[in-house]
């Protein structure tokens, strides 16, 4: 039988930089002997007979997430030994400022420690700058920040104010602005004139490379062949001169296809398709309208092109630029054959950013070889003729040989002309995306670096350009070797004793994105333990997810487990991740890939190794291993591991895992599996709970149609049906036994209920926005459809408003009229058997529509969580009241270690309306779960979190 062991420790010497023990953790968990459990003391756990001790002994974290920014220095340290203090920037005026939060939240992940001292500093949309706790940066969207600002944040009155701040208080910024000023040589030119020293392009190499315009323009000079375009400035819209350009471009002026997008916005904002001049011209005008760019790009769309991006890292020396590119990634987009344009093959927002599966990434790209090394080679030679720095992302598109849409004199000598194909760069962006599954961690992770060892190697870069640095970067290595050094040798058989941790995350289920994205933000957060070895698990149908959406009805078929290496998790979609799995063992496929590897760690290991800093790989890229479920979970037993657990629905949450894995002996998180097969089914919890009305606890009405019902009887007659059982005009929908995030909505007549049926009949992925009969955003539809829907009165609460201003224009506010007396909340609840606990709820805020988007649920950046809820709306009195109802309601289930409860509560009372529990609650992130457990006194961080749940399970087991 295969190893479990896919993911092979490195030797000590390669470990990356700042991977050590720290004693601040006993400060949070020092009271119990449950570690990393707060004392009931420390941690506000005021509950009737809760004891939470136990002897599990764990050793610390190598980074723990948010104290290293409020450690204070010893009066007596060396100044040749002190931390490199770094500011973290994010935020910005463009619209991807919520993609900023969540890349400065992932840098701060994985780039603190002992011996790196983290600041955070956030900008609004009006470029007011502030100061902010590492808590806020976890917890908060831009709505939050918006609203909160005041109460919680530093303000600085201008932003000449902020950067002397920076000046005197950091040695390095690291902004992480996505879009305008974050890109376009805003803060670069406001830290260059303060001589703050900061990662990246400077100012005026940032201005040029950021307008795709003057980009073409400058990329054309320098030799490079480019996508033919046209500019529409302003209100200046020369329809006759657009008409010129379609016919020198050999396009129909009334269909010929073309890409609009902004000029400056970032890579994914406003880019949309159109046909024609007067579509194009109405696009364009569309893009100025709405305040996103006064300039805007018209370009020939690349018929049968295919997008890469590749991400290069200069490793040269001092001020002498040596950029490397690691191995491309070839994106490749999918369309749906239902309701979906053909024409929008672009790589928008929403594909770039959600788990939905319209997107699949294959890095290095199935182009040929010498198309690889000339986007390689093409990718270096731009990011130093345009005297770029320390890191950036090139996305371009390659086109086979067979097109000829660039055919014309004079492009013959153009760089990006192959044998196989013409290769054509597009977009620079100065600061690429720094999410957890980004195409710079992706990437990186292909040929060895972690995530912190690719942000450490970038910082230090970095700070080779600043002699001012000199003293700082020195005393920082010095701090860094001490505290290796001395970890080693009080721990020098960590790596060999470390207690196996198998994370497992996929499933069949709707709710699988939002597992894999739950699975690889516990997996990389529990890495984050020297006494820990973690090993993602991606489970699956054994002849993937195609089977699953042609027998939606088998349920029967044989699932397996992937035990994954290091860069194969980082994806979307699993259904990704077990194409890359399959991928990667075809022998042709591994071996080229083995090849290009080599040649990019080689080029690396010649430019890195002349850095005393530079500690080696951290990641070794090993082959994926498949088993089926009942050998995973021998394997479990026999490694003694622990399974975390963060499978969303089916087996997952029903107890079926559970159930396995207690009868092979072998510790899981959350609760067990009677508790999770009640909580499972939707009609099981109501049931369960409804002998706790007098004691404020209810449910709500529900009644349960099977699919075959839905789509075989007639709709006026089911639809009058419901509403008079229910007693609601309006109705919720969602799948009976399935999770939260898919095929919920509001159905307001029964012409909605048609809709929503048609799409389960036709399989349809998602609801197009506004397809029901008030506006809404789009509904992602569970795949495959469920056998059985509950139907419940819609429960009417008052719209929350989060404004960024009030009335008199002075400050923020937050507007309710309170009329309904009920809000919605979500609260976590964590402990032993009989002991739950309940965190602070979250009232959660609709941006739009009546129910919560995908986007909303688990995109951060977006969507508003007031957490804790804010007095104004309820009082402390009936918030207390609610958290004790909520510990009811766990015990009552027999809930353990920790899951969510979703209820509507009445803000005078406390009395608590239950819509569902969840016992393998989202872990993504921007999860509530985080945003809680950061509102305990004091903040329990998600490292901390984590390895909560996991000391759970192991005391159960004991």
């Amino acid at each position: 039988m295969a190893s479990l062991s896919t993911a092979p420790r490195i030797p000590s010497s390669y470990l990356r930089p700042g991977s050590h023990a720290s004693s601040p953790r006993e400060a949070f968990f020092g009271g119990l002997g449950l570690l990393p459990w707060l004392s009931t003391s420390r941690l506000g756990l005021e509950v009737r007979g809760v004891s939470l001790n136990g002897g599990v002994r764990v050793l610390a974290p190598r980074a723990t997430a948010g104290v290293s920014s409020f450690v204070e220095q010893s009066k007596s340290e060396e100044e040749s030994e002190r931390p490199l203090r770094v500011g973290i920037i994010c935020g910005g005026p463009s619209a991807e400022r919520g993609i900023s939060l969540n890349s400065a939240r992932s840098v701060l992940d994985h780039i603190q420690g002992e011996d790196l001292h983290v600041s955070c500093y956030y900008i609004d949309s009006e470029l007011n700058a502030y100061g902010i706790s590492p808590a806020q940066l976890y917890s908060n969207t831009p709505a939050d920040f918006d609203f909160k600002l005041e109460s919680l944040a530093q303000d600085f009155h201008s932003l000449s104010e902020f950067a002397k701040h920076l000046a005197a208080s950091v040695d390095i910024v690291f902004p992480v602005i996505h879009g305008r000023f974050g890109e376009d040589g805003g803060i670069q030119e406001l830290l260059e004139k303060a001589n703050v020293p900061f990662v990246g392009t400077p100012s005026n190499e940032c201005r040029q490379a950021f307008d795709k315009y003057n980009a073409s323009l400058e990329l054309n000079k320098l030799g490079f062949l480019t996508v033919p375009n046209f500019l529409v400035q302003g209100n200046k819209a020369d329809k006759s001169a657009l008409m010129n350009w379609f016919r020198n471009s050999h396009l129909d002026e009334a269909t010929g296809k073309v890409v609009v997008k902004p000029a400056r916005a970032g890579s994914s904002i406003g880019v949309t398709v159109a046909h024609g001049v007067d579509d194009s011209l109405k696009k364009a005008i569309n893009i100025i309208t709405e305040g996103i760019d006064d300039r805007v790009l018209i370009e020939v769309f690349l018929e049968g092109g295919r997008e890469f991006t590749a991400i290069v890292l200069d490793a040269g020396t001092d001020m002498n630029s040596r950029p490397i590119v690691l191995l491309p990634t070839e994106v490749e987009l999918y369309l749906s054959n239902n309701n979906e344009v053909k024409e929008d093959t672009i790589f928008n927002y929403r594909r770039k950013y959600l788990p939905t599966q319209q997107v699949a990434y294959h890095t290095p790209p199935r182009f040929p070889v010498n198309v690889i090394e000339c986007i390689r080679e093409g990718a270096a030679l731009l990011f130093q003729q345009l005297h770029l720095r320390d890191f950036a992302r090139i996305d371009g598109w390659f086109l086979p040989s067979s097109n000829n849409l660039l055919s014309s004199s004079g492009t013959d000598s153009k760089f990006g002309n192959t044998e196989s194909g013409t290769i054509i760069f597009t977009d620079i962006n100065l600061i690429s995306g720094m999410e957890q599954t980004s195409f710079l961690f992706q990437q990186a992770s292909k040929v060895g670096f972690s995530h912190s060892n690719i942000l450490r190697t970038i910082i230090q870069r970095a700070c080779l350009r600043f002699p001012s640095l000199k003293p700082c970067r020195n005393a920082w290595n010095n701090l860094s070797r001490r505290l290796k050094s001395s970890q080693y040798a009080k721990i020098p058989p960590r790596i060999e004793n470390a207690k196996k941790v198998f994370v497992i995350f996929g499933g069949e289920t709707s709710e699988r994105q939002v597992s894999l994205m739950s699975g690889t933000n516990v997996w990389l957060n529990l890495q984050g333990f020297d006494d820990l070895d973690v090993v993602p698990c991606l489970l699956a149908p054994e002849n993937g997810y195609s089977s699953t959406k042609q027998n939606p009805d088998n349920v029967s078929h044989s699932r397996i487990v992937w035990t994954l290496p290091y860069s194969l998790v980082l994806r979307h979609t699993a259904e990704e991740v077990f194409a890359a799995c399959v991928e990667a063992i075809e022998p042709a496929r591994a071996a080229l890939t083995s090849c290009l590897r080599d040649i990019v760690m080689t080029e690396l290991s010649e430019a890195l190794n002349q850095h005393n800093w530079f500690a080696g790989f951290d990641i070794i890229d090993e082959p994926p291993v498949k088993f089926s479920l009942e050998q995973w979970i021998k394997q479990a037993k026999e490694s003694q591991a622990i399974v975390f657990i963060a499978v969303h629905g089916g087996i997952g949450e029903d107890g079926t895992l559970q159930s396995m894995l207690e009868a092979a002996g072998v510790p899981y998180t959350g609760p067990g599996p009677m508790a999770s097969k009640t909580c499972m089914d939707k009609v099981s919890t109501s049931l369960s709970l409804g002998h706790l009305t007098s004691m404020g606890v209810l449910t709500i009405p529900k009644d349960v149609r099977s699919k075959e019902e839905l789509l075989s009887s007639p709709i006026p007659d089911i639809w009058h049906d419901l509403t008079t059982k229910l007693q609601s005009e309006t109705l919720c929908v969602k799948p009976a036994r399935d999770g939260c995030s898919t095929g919920v909505a509001r159905l307001r007549s029964g012409e909605d209920l048609k809709v929503y049926t048609n799409a389960l009949h036709d399989f349809l992925p998602r609801l197009p926005a506004n397809s029901l009969s008030k506006a809404h955003g789009v509904i992602e539809m569970p795949c495959p459809p469920p056998h059985s829907l509950i139907f419940e009165p819609f429960v009417e609460t008052d719209e929350i408003i989060v404004s960024s201003k009030s009335l008199d224009g002075n400050a923020r506010r937050l507007m309710w009229e309170g009329r309904s007396e009920w809000v919605e909340v979500t609260v976590g609840v964590v402990g032993k058997h009989g002991q739950m606990h309940s965190l602070s709820p979250s009232i959660t805020v609709k941006e739009t529509g009546d129910i919560l988007s995908l986007e909303e649920k688990f995109q951060g950046g977006t969507g508003i969580n007031l957490t804790p809820p804010p007095l104004s709306i309820m009082s402390e009195d009936a918030l207390q009241r609610c958290k004790q109802r909520v510990e009811v309601i766990a015990n009552t289930l027999e809930l353990e270690g920790f899951s969510r409860i979703d209820a509507f509560v009445n803000v005078h009372s406390g009395e608590v309306l239950v819509i569902e529990v969840n016992t393998v609650p989202g872990m993504t992130p921007s999860t509530v779960l985080i945003h809680q457990a950061l509102a305990e006194e004091p903040p329990m961080y998600p490292q901390q979190f984590f390895r909560t749940l996991l000391d759970l399970s192991l005391q159960r087991s004991k």
